[in-house]
């Protein structure tokens, strides 16, 4: 598995994120993505309408889709939401893709934006091919600590079975976890967002389909940040 150094910023992203006046924009537009939203406009036609009307340029209006959710989504993923006390002996389904690439992102001082609905997202995908960064094994550390100290009982990793080298990641964690005696099974499936929202277990994600559809859900990236300092790219509008 070929290592990039960073899952970092791109060139252009202190401009279109960094500034004051940018932010102040990105706020307006996830305004009116919400207003609409919540009165059941469609997300696609919205993001066009309101990224014209704020000059967005794709990777903010992408940022913006990320940030905003209607009134309905906020109401019933807040409803659904475990709080870290009640994890203890409870059994946990890992967005693997999703949760490796907030995480890296994150470590990285990527810009990582909060939703409306408190859950952090990013602006990297994986396009079909996953490569490991200089921040995956401390990702997989980070969840290793919360693994153990919220005393949970069991971790099922799910990873999208059609994306190049997801079988190496998959051995490197069940090594890991054998390495360090953790109750860890991962998983490579063609539909993640199906199966863990099909679950009974509390799906550790930030998609927002997922989200809507799991019957329960963790907001990992809220309590790993409560113990990172990553403040300065965190945009929380």
């Amino acid at each position: 598995m070929t290592n990039l150094k960073n899952r970092g910023k791109e060139a252009s992203d202190d401009a279109l994120f960094g500034t004051a006046k940018m932010q102040f924009k990105l706020k307006e537009a996830v305004t009116d993505m919400h207003y609409f939203l919540s009165r059941g406009y469609g997300e696609k036609s919205t993001l066009t309408l309101v990224g014209n009307r704020y000059r967005l340029n794709a990777r903010q209006q992408q940022a913006v889709r990320g940030m905003s959710a209607s009134e309905q989504q906020i109401e019933n993923r807040k409803s659904k939401e475990i709080q870290s006390q009640d994890l203890e002996g409870k059994e946990i389904c890992v967005d693997g893709f999703n949760v490796l690439i907030l995480l890296e992102s994150t470590l990285s001082n990527a810009y990582v934006f909060k939703g409306q609905d408190g859950f952090i997202r990013d602006l990297s995908s994986v396009y079909g091919t996953y490569k490991k960064v200089n921040q995956t094994s401390q990702a997989i550390e980070i969840i290793t600590d919360f693994f153990r100290k919220e005393k949970i009982k069991k971790a099922v990793w799910l990873f999208d079975k059609p994306v190049s080298n997801s079988g190496k990641l998959k051995q490197m964690i069940e090594e890991i976890a054998l390495d360090n005696n953790l109750n860890w099974e991962v998983q490579l499936v063609n539909n993640p967002d199906k199966v863990i929202a099909e679950s009974d277990y509390i799906a550790i994600t930030s998609d927002a389909w997922i989200l809507d559809n799991a019957s329960a859900n963790f907001n990992l990236m809220k309590y790993v940040l409560a113990q990172i300092d990553a403040k300065e790219t965190v945009i929380d509008l």
